[in-house]
């Protein structure tokens, strides 16, 4: 990118009133040019605690899930002109103050999509609070996925991420699920359209104001990763060829 380009960072909310402004504090200043939060019908003051901060809010009048939120989050930035998008999780388990390398790594033209990995060791990642069957799961569909793809990627089930606009503009993402799986969508969409992934290492936070999917929702969560795979064989072999792996318009 010659010039500097417009940043925003998006925050898909639900309940996050107690961890929101210490997410927000920790975006370096000058790093981004706005914030938007997409509160998916919160039962808390999370709308009021960002309007306090000053950042631009979208309220869903009915709880569209966590791939719902994205899909707001996402058509708002390109609509106001973004040319980088980070996606920071507004409970406050990511660690925000990363923005500017994630950023760099996209505006320097070195990476497509940068994700945070969580899991630079085991010890780490659980001392941090990963509850241990999490940690099995992840690193068990983590290796399956950089095998079914080529990629090479720390964690595949990460929630910090940040796109350049090409990508936002060529992923078809709006076909993708509302719920959970709709992360791992988005990554099989981008590695079958052969943009560029990295990651850069953000350390593990799980405490009990941040959110966390229950062991069931984990399994089916897990199983629909599964499916996802299966699709992008089916679409690459020709037996199923699917729009979910195709750029926008084709």
């Amino acid at each position: 990118m010659s010039s500097k380009p417009k940043v925003i960072a998006v925050l898909p909310a639900y309940n996050a009133e107690k961890t929101l402004e210490r997410t927000v504090r920790d975006i370096p200043a000058g790093t981004v040019d706005e914030i938007i939060l997409v509160d998916d019908c919160s039962k808390d003051g999370t709308v009021e605690a960002a309007r306090k901060l000053g950042l631009c809010v979208i309220k869903h009048e009915k709880n569209l899930g966590y791939g719902g939120n994205q899909k707001t989050c996402y058509r708002e930035a390109l609509r106001r002109g973004a040319d980088i998008v980070v996606m920071i999780h507004p409970d406050y388990q990511y660690d925000a103050r990363l923005t500017p390398h994630m950023v760099g790594l996209i505006s320097n033209d070195v990476c497509d999509m940068v994700l945070g990995n969580r899991i630079r060791t085991r010890q780490e990642a659980l001392r941090g609070g990963m509850p241990p069957y999490k940690y099995v799961f992840n690193r068990l569909l983590t290796v399956f996925e950089n095998a079914w793809t080529g990629q090479n990627l720390g964690e595949w089930h990460s929630g910090l991420r940040a796109y350049s606009r090409k990508v936002l503009e060529t992923v078809p993402w709006e076909l993708g699920s509302d719920d959970f799986v709709f992360d791992q969508q988005f990554l099989h969409q981008a590695a079958v359209l052969g943009f560029r992934l990295g990651d850069i290492p953000v350390g593990a936070r799980y405490f009990q104001e941040a959110s966390s999917i229950s062991f069931r929702r984990s399994c089916v969560y897990g199983l629909s990763t599964l499916w996802v795979m299966l699709q992008v064989l089916l679409h690459r072999s020709g037996i199923r060829p699917s729009p979910l792996f195709m750029a926008r318009g084709k």
